[in-house]
């Protein structure tokens, strides 16, 4: 596995966790103050999830994740501050996968 695919992830589930953050704030602000529209950040959050799931289901295929754990990352998400906790785990988890075709090959003697 090459480094691009974590690289892509963490970035997708930081900016998608952020987006998810600006929407439940626009949601908190729409329907207990009464002010505001939230039909572009949800719009906005909805095409990073679904960059975020791409990503997610691109490194957990080819980290052979088992079902569970991809379900596990994929709900972290949905739930507003659980990437922030997730992904470092994650990140930890799976750079002993890499393998980048950059590093250099011992030559033998």
């Amino acid at each position: 596995m090459k480094a691009n695919v974590l690289t892509r992830y963490r970035a997708m589930a930081y900016v998608t966790a952020v987006w998810l953050l600006v929407f439940t704030a626009a949601i908190v602000a729409k329907y207990a103050f009464h002010v505001g529209d939230t039909m572009l950040i949800s719009q906005i959050h909805g095409v990073l999830f679904i960059i975020y799931v791409i990503f997610a289901f691109d490194l957990g295929s080819k980290a052979k994740w088992p079902f569970g754990k991809l379900l596990w990352v994929l709900a972290a998400g949905c739930i507003p501050f659980a990437s922030f906790f997730v992904e470092p785990k994650i990140t930890r988890e799976t750079r002993r996968h890499i393998t980048d075709a950059a590093s250099p090959v011992k030559a033998e003697a």
